[in-house]
């Protein structure tokens, strides 16, 4: 999902320029390797704010937000030319236990209900899931929620998606929420600085897109997506609307409400320096694109770190991940090379969760280097997933980070990075697969190697390299367990998160179904991720922690900056953004208390 620089027109920039929405630049993106200094210099200061946020994803659009809520003057300084980071990319979910919207619809939720079902999902994950940081998190989210719909932004809850760990004790309530459908034109030109990737999403939520998966599979399916892709979509562009949703509903919408209240944000002004005085972070140096010269500015209350975490960078995930690592498979945006971790690093802090990850079953097209995370497509029927050896280690519909660490587990043993999903004819015929509509096959798709087929099983496991023995064995045993409805192995179709995303038009088991029409397919399975989950360490207050675990004065984090309040876990749908949008939201209320 590599995405192109892009330059803007200086007619463009002359027009954003007169708006308050104050900095915008037009040069290319500074090198993407961090660069590893602090300053402990007492020279003048060029620019004088109160916080200086880094990074321009929902989580630094947030800090700003809430500065201007509590009278801070703020800027917010962006490395690449795009605004919006991975969070422009992402589903836009947040899970927020005790949320308005769960009252509005009259679901029951407490804080201590959420507390255990963090404890018994997450389990003992260390000082960035330590019991204090969870209540920080589950007392502020819904505050910050409450926050963000006042000064305007429009909400939903996400239907039924379920939690995904539904059976553990506090996890039969759905609890994430998302963006409401936002015409986009309301940002006018800013639109064209938003991060987009290869394949924007249709204007769909993320409890839709399960059924558009199955839009092939009857005709209700088909009139629903006809409904949601044509008179949602089509109709709002006949009324002069630009409907988006998902990630991009979030970063845009958090957009609009910054520039109503005059956003100031550098645009490729890549954070080069700490600035360090008597043990206290008072500033930034900020290589400043549009005049190309280098900036320092003082920060009166503290020095916001949201810029993201280091999927993209190679050489950091070798150092610290389980190999076969690399940055290859993962569906992060280009910039997330680690920077701000980095600079923390330098300054004595603490890291945690370093070896770890948002992870997911990836198919990467080899001739595009395109990825496609694997969410629906494993937990429909008629497909398994097989090692090396041709065997069944996991359950397929299962949360993805947990196939993730499967993967891995399984490699420690038997050869299972890459993994093959196996296909039969009834799923290319019913349901999409990566970049792949439902009953088309291509030549050149097959030509490439993103996917394979075989008239037989045999013929299959020839051309990928598996045992053909081994593999028809596994398949004869697993149609057996769809037959019945019940998977005796790895229990795949067993809770209500994989019933999610099945196809209720397979019985018994919406989830399973056999493996047996000819053709069959297969494609390569990684390890791959929507962004790494390890760094610096803080505490509840979002305060970035030295390793004698006392804060460092002046510095805060959020969001993939930060090892992960969740742990090795992913609680539910949006586990990412809702800590990263609440641990802003603390870490500007804590500053403006200092």
């Amino acid at each position: 999902m590599l995405l192109p620089r892009h330059t803007i027109p200086r007619r463009l920039w002359l027009n954003l320029k007169g708006r308050r929405a104050g900095h915008v630049t037009i040069t290319t993106a500074q090198g993407f390797e961090p660069i590893r200094r602090y300053s402990s210099h007492h020279d003048s200061f060029d620019e004088e704010t109160d916080v200086i946020i880094v990074g321009s994803g929902g989580s630094g659009l947030t800090a700003a937000l809430r500065c201007h809520a509590l009278s801070l003057r703020s800027i917010v300084v962006e490395k690449t030319d795009k605004i919006g980071g991975t969070t422009a990319l992402s589903g836009g979910g947040m899970w927020i236990p005790n949320n308005r919207y769960l009252r509005e619809r009259g679901d029951e939720d407490s804080i201590e209900e959420a507390f255990e079902y963090m404890c018994h999902s997450i389990g003992d994950a260390g000082p960035a899931s330590s019991d204090s940081r969870k209540m920080a998190f589950l007392e502020n989210a819904p505050r910050m929620l409450d926050f963000l719909c006042d000064a305007g932004f429009a909400g939903r809850a996400s239907g039924r998606y379920p939690s995904y760990y539904p059976d553990l004790p506090g996890g039969r309530t759905e609890r994430s929420i998302e963006s409401s459908v936002f015409d986009s034109r309301k940002i006018g030109p800013w639109y064209k600085l938003i991060r987009q990737g290869k394949n924007p999403y249709p204007p769909v939520h993320t409890d839709e897109s399960s059924r558009l998966f199955r839009s092939a599979t009857s005709l209700s399916n088909l009139f629903y997506a006809f409904r949601l892709l044509v008179l949602r979509g089509l109709g709002r562009k006949l009324l002069g609307q630009r409907p988006v949703t998902m990630g991009p509903a979030l970063v845009c919408q958090l957009l609009h409400l910054n520039l109503q209240r005059g956003l100031e944000l550098w645009r490729n002004s890549p954070l080069t320096e700490l600035i360090v005085e008597n043990g206290t972070v008072v500033g930034a140096v900020v290589n400043r694109g549009m005049e190309d010269k280098v900036v320092r500015i003082r920060a009166r209350k503290g020095v916001l770190l949201a810029a993201g975490g280091f999927a993209r960078n190679k050489r950091m995930r070798i150092e610290h991940q389980k190999r076969p690592i690399g940055d290859a498979w993962t569906s992060a945006q280009q910039a997330d090379m680690g920077d701000a971790i980095c600079l923390g690093i330098d300054l004595d802090a603490q890291t945690a969760l370093m070896d770890d990850a948002w992870w997911g079953p990836t198919v990467v097209d080899p001739s595009s280097g395109d990825r496609f995370f694997m969410t629906y497509e494993r937990a429909l029927p008629h497909c398994i997933i097989v090692d090396s050896g041709g065997s069944r280690f996991m359950n397929e519909a299962q949360p993805y980070t947990d196939a993730g660490h499967d993967m891995y587990q399984r490699h420690a043993k038997v050869a299972a990075i890459p993994a093959w999903i196996i296909l039969d004819a009834s799923h290319r015929r019913k349901y999409p697969f990566a970049s792949l509509l439902p009953g088309y096959t291509p030549a050149s798709a097959l030509k490439s190697g993103l996917i394979y087929k075989g008239e037989t099983l045999g013929e299959l496991a020839d051309k990928i390299g598996l045992d053909p023995h081994q593999l028809q064995h596994t398949v004869e045993r697993f149609n057996g367990m769809a037959r019945r409805g019940e998977d005796a192995d790895f229990g795949r179709g067993g809770n209500a998160y994989d019933r999610f995303f099945a196809d209720d038009h397979v019985a018994p088991n919406g989830n399973l179904g056999p493996v047996e029409r000819a053709p069959y397919y297969a494609a390569r399975i990684w390890p791959g991720d929507l962004g790494t989950k390890g760094g610096l360490l803080t505490d509840k207050d979002a305060r970035v922690v030295d390793k004698s675990g006392e804060p460092i004065r002046g510095l805060y984090a959020a969001g993939n900056t930060t090892a992960s309040v969740m742990g090795r876990s992913y609680p539910g749908p949006g586990s990412t953004l809702a800590p990263a949008l609440t641990f802003s939201y603390i870490a500007v209320n804590h500053m403006a208390q200092v």
